[in-house]
């Protein structure tokens, strides 16, 4: 039995950990998730993987970047709104303080290749820790036969027929209700509130304590939260609008990007191909090259990849917005985008994580969650083979045989070096358990040292 003097954590500790997830948060939402869950389960021991992957499963079902969400909602278990509200910008904005500064120097000087050497050679390092995680929570969510196939059918239905994540989730969700009543031993029951009281991990045993009283749902609460951040998300804006106009670059990109947070179901690559439309076909705010070398900023550097909006609305505003200097008016663009894109995922969590975490002890629906948590694990391989694939390789072709879609390697665009560095940060992480900043450090350097060498800076 753990002990009950288990210490808790402070803010300012608290503090230090996101900021440290924030600047590691490489690899997009496959790093990511891989990332919080080494250091929150099985570093810190903060929150255990039944609740992770609980907190998991409702970020998966909202819009927006869905790594971003889990850091808020374990932030806001642990300490409240501030709590959420640190983990949140903690995790964006080493990614939106990096991307700003490559937007810069893209306006002023084009590519930056050294950047990009540097971002690549840690986008390999990532590989091992996606790797490592998926594999770790693979073997503690899928408990027997049942989520095994779950999860196996999950991948199957969006890797290869790219059925849309919602509809994966609705499907697990209503097998598991049926399956509750019709192999119910198949389905884990939820744990009692003695088990989380006594539990080795820190906000399952405050739950379980009834210490987390900020997780109890209430309609006031949930009205002042709603009317709160809508008004954060809205006022700049409106702002903008009255200030420039309503037809201006920079009022036309927050209504936008506005628009496109609330769309973006089952990750940023679902809605990519809708912004490029848009922003290069309609609004002519970029050319279809500019908007290729902000998805590669974007995938290289840390925070979630929809911060491609960021370069977008930068360079849009950049070149296209009158009254203002251009550096200012790609400044203010930049700064905006990246406020209504990630906005409502701060409402999203504070409205509904505490309905979401009363729900956690229904029986019908932990059967129904049970089965959602096996789908997620299905969809995170998937987003870690997708990774795997864009990591290792530079070229990659679909094949198309009826409803089937399949991405196929082009093998001559191998990366020797990626694939030897991610299979060595593996190697040092699992077999020397060497710290992961250090791997980080030196597969950067080594890809950097590489690319100086050969000619390619």
């Amino acid at each position: 039995m753990a002990d009950d003097t288990l210490p808790a954590v402070s803010l300012g500790e608290a503090t230090r950990v996101w900021a440290k997830i924030g600047l590691l948060s490489f690899g997009g939402p496959a790093g990511q998730i891989a990332m919080m869950h080494r250091e929150l389960v099985e570093t810190r021991r903060w929150i255990s993987d039944a609740r992770f992957l609980h907190a998991l499963n409702y970020c998966m079902l909202l819009p927006g970047p869905e790594a971003t969400q889990l850091a808020i909602y374990i932030g806001w278990l642990l300490h409240r709104t501030a709590g959420g509200l640190i983990a949140g910008i903690l995790f964006v904005l080493p990614g939106f303080i990096t991307i700003l500064a490559l937007s810069i120097a893209y306006a002023l000087y084009g590519q930056v290749p050294w950047v990009l050497a540097v971002f690549a050679g840690l986008k390999a390092a990532v590989l091992a820790v996606v790797v490592e995680a998926v594999v770790r929570i693979g073997r503690k969510a899928l408990k027997n036969r049942m989520m095994v196939a779950v999860a196996a059918l999950a991948f199957v239905a969006i890797h290869f027929f790219r059925v849309p994540f919602p509809l994966i989730v609705l499907g697990a969700g209503l097998w598991g209700l049926a399956g509750r009543w019709w192999m119910p031993r198949s389905f884990p029951e939820p744990a009692s509130a003695a088990a989380d009281a006594s539990s080795d991990f820190l906000i399952d045993r405050l739950l379980g304590q009834g210490r987390l009283t900020h997780t109890r749902p209430s309609a006031p609460r949930a009205i002042r939260v709603t009317l709160l951040w809508l008004a954060i998300w809205w006022g700049p804006v409106l702002a903008v609008m009255t200030r420039f106009g309503p037809h201006s670059v920079l009022a036309r990109e927050g209504l936008f990007f506005s628009q496109t947070a609330v769309v973006t179901f089952g990750g940023a690559y679902a809605v990519l191909a809708y912004i490029a439309q848009r922003a290069v076909g309609s609004f002519h705010w970029i050319t279809p090259g500019q908007m290729l070398d902000g998805l590669a900023l974007a995938e290289t550097t840390p925070g979630p990849l929809i911060m491609v909006v960021q370069f977008v609305a930068f360079l849009g505003a950049y070149y296209h917005q009158a009254g203002l200097s251009p550096m200012g008016a790609g400044i203010a663009g930049s700064v905006l985008t990246t406020w209504v894109a990630f906005a409502p995922c701060f409402l999203w969590i504070f409205l509904g994580a505490p309905y979401i975490e009363a729900l956690r002890n229904n029986r019908a629906l932990h059967a129904a969650l049970s089965a959602i948590t096996a789908a997620v694990v299905g969809v995170v391989l998937n987003l870690s083979v997708w990774f795997a694939l864009h990591t290792i390789f530079a070229g990659v072709v679909e094949h198309r045989f009826g409803p089937i879609r399949l991405e196929a390697p082009q093998w001559s665009s191998v990366h020797g070096l990626a694939a030897a560095l991610a299979a060595l940060a593996l190697v040092a992480m699992l077999r020397l358990r060497l710290g992961m900043g250090w791997v980080l450090f030196g597969s950067a350097a080594v890809m950097f040292a590489w690319r100086a060498w050969s000619g390619q800076l």
